[in-house]
């Protein structure tokens, strides 16, 4: 989800709330999901298994089933000369390095209320989660899985996805890795000429340490899978379109997020813009010229310099959060903008796995509804004109609110489609045709809501944005536990995710079958618990995708 700029004080509260629960972060506190963990103890023991990196000894930490080494560096911390550079390679270390805990998260505002920023400057570090057992000697390795975290660009972190369950139940090496957010990793300025977004770099950085690193830790480093929700699938898509990506992973898993996602006027708040994840070069350069000037820094000689000696703590603030929240195309990294790189075939040849909820877009409909209430056919309305102009009456046909329990519900069904459903569709077809490629839909409308997050009376959140990420991590923070069906289909999406990263084909015997995304064939796995809640479904329908294709002509 994108930040956009708000025409008042109380949106930009109700926003902030909003694109902070695209993270983890959404809550401080975490309760285990015994149901859904592995068995096995998380024991902190001083003689944990140790293992030599490229810069040095690092010991980790056995959890029963699983073993974890958090908070390594891959690359040199981006402070002071080294602020708004592209990655430096980490100091080589002697002795053995402690790596019981996750390093810093990169700096970022606090989720709710008003605070002092968290995080560190000094935060490109990443986690290695591995089965138990003996890391080396296993011939080729296990498949690596690189998870990239969500949290619209600006929050969030790889320490807070415990990826135990995959790690053990797929038999596979799964790293989670910071990059820098914010005004901090996707800054433009003249002086900076075409540098690319340092977050997306930093990316890169990360999956050249698994390249020197993986066969170290068990891994095969010609075997990896880059995969992410929300921002971090917004990250794998411009990886996919990144010239300077190659070579640097064979497989790809977008969650909730594709080259050709887009938000309407009025999306998430009444009288904000339409918004895409990407900006040319040239914008985000007159952007940070203008923040540069309000800093105290005008352009001119020496106006980096005059950047880089102001705190970080300064340059991390809402406005600035707000403005630098889109990574840069128009440089080596990403020479052209990702949906037009895609639609003319300019991506990667790897195969690919693309999905989204079937309710995306309801966690930010209800938690607007306290300030921005829909409660009749006028409010609907209303909401459908701003955002659509000329066509709200064809919107309006299509989604008539006799079809839904209220106005609120059917807004929602309209930008879950329009943002989410559809563009993942577009890019599914536009890589189908060149790549093998699977589509899926999580489809549990029951799914447990994540803490913190309030009930709105009347308004079910169904299986909402990043609901179904508690399926695929352990110790996630929900309000109530998976039922037994749940685990059975946390169980059977994990071993799709990891046998996809195994094969790149997410079908094993026993397991329902997935057939591939073709144009003659344009199905998705359905994902739901219970008999027959795994299936292949006709995606484009089910969600007026041929309506929408028609209104973007």
């Amino acid at each position: 989800m994108q930040h956009v700029r708000l025409p008042h004080r109380r949106g930009g509260a109700l926003l902030a709330l909003l694109l902070a629960l695209l993270s983890v972060t959404s809550v401080t506190s975490v309760t285990s999901v015994a149901a859904a963990a592995p068995p096995g103890p998380r024991t902190r023991t001083p003689d944990g298994p140790v293992v030599g990196t490229d810069h040095g000894q690092v010991r980790g930490r056995s959890h029963g089933t699983y073993a974890t080494y958090e908070g390594i560096p891959y690359a040199a911390p981006p402070t002071g000369p080294l602020r708004w550079r592209a990655p430096r390679p980490a100091r080589p270390w002697e002795g053995v390095r402690d790596a019981g805990a996750p390093g810093p998260k990169c700096l970022q505002l606090p989720v709710f209320g008003t605070g002092p920023v968290t995080g560190s400057e000094d935060c490109l570090y990443l986690n290695v989660t591995t089965p138990a057992g003996h890391v080396q000697d296993r011939g080729r390795g296990r498949p690596v899985m690189v998870w990239v975290h969500g949290g619209g660009f600006v929050g969030g972190s790889g320490g807070e996805y415990n990826a135990g369950r995959m790690a053990a139940r797929g038999d596979a090496v799964v790293v989670t890795v910071n990059y820098r957010l914010g005004a901090l990793g996707f800054f433009g300025h003249p002086e900076l000429g075409d540098a690319p977004a340092f977050g997306l770099a930093d990316q890169q950085a990360a999956l050249r340490w698994v390249q020197a690193n993986a066969a170290r830790f068990g891994g095969d480093p010609r075997n990896v899978t880059l995969f992410g929700e929300s921002a971090g699938a917004i990250s794998t898509c411009a990886q996919l379109t990144s010239p300077t990506a190659a070579g640097l992973f064979h497989k790809a898993v977008l969650q909730s997020g594709s080259c050709t996602t887009a938000f309407p006027r009025g999306a998430v708040v009444p009288g904000t813009p339409g918004s895409r994840f990407f900006a040319p070069q040239k914008t985000v350069q007159d952007a940070g010229a203008a923040a540069a000037a309000r800093l105290g820094c005008p352009e001119g000689p020496g106006a980096l310099d005059c950047l880089r000696g102001l705190s970080a703590e300064k340059l991390t603030t809402t406005e600035l959060s707000q403005t630098f929240s889109k990574p840069a195309y128009g440089n080596a990294l990403l020479p052209a903008a990702p949906d037009r790189a895609l639609a003319a075939g300019r991506f990667h040849r790897v195969p690919v796995v693309q999905g989204t909820t079937s309710d995306e877009m309801r966690l930010f409909v209800g938690l607007g509804l306290g300030q921005y209430p829909l409660r009749d056919e006028r409010a609907y309305r209303a909401r459908l004109t701003e955002s659509f102009g000329d066509a709200a009456s064809a919107v309006e046909a299509e989604y008539p609110l006799g079809k839904y329990p209220t106005p609120a519900l059917a807004w929602s069904a309209v930008l879950t489609d329009t943002t989410f459903a559809c563009s993942s569709y577009r890019a599914n077809r536009a890589m189908a045709g060149r790549v093998p490629t699977y589509a899926y839909e999580f489809a549990d409308r029951d799914a447990p809501v994540m803490e913190g997050i309030p009930v709105v009376p009347g308004f079910p959140y169904g299986a909402s944005h990043a609901f179904e990420l508690a399926y695929l991590f352990n110790d996630f923070p929900l309000q109530k536990p998976l039922s037994e069906a749940q685990v059975a289909l946390s169980d059977r999406m994990t071993g799709y995710w990891t046998r996809f990263a195994r094969t790149g084909d997410p079908n094993a015997a026993g397991a329902p079958h997935w057939p591939a995304f073709r144009d003659r064939a344009p199905l998705a796995l359905s994902l739901a618990p219970g008999a027959n809640g795994i299936r292949p479904v006709g995606f484009g329908a089910a969600h007026h995708c041929a309506f929408w294709e028609r209104q973007q002509r």
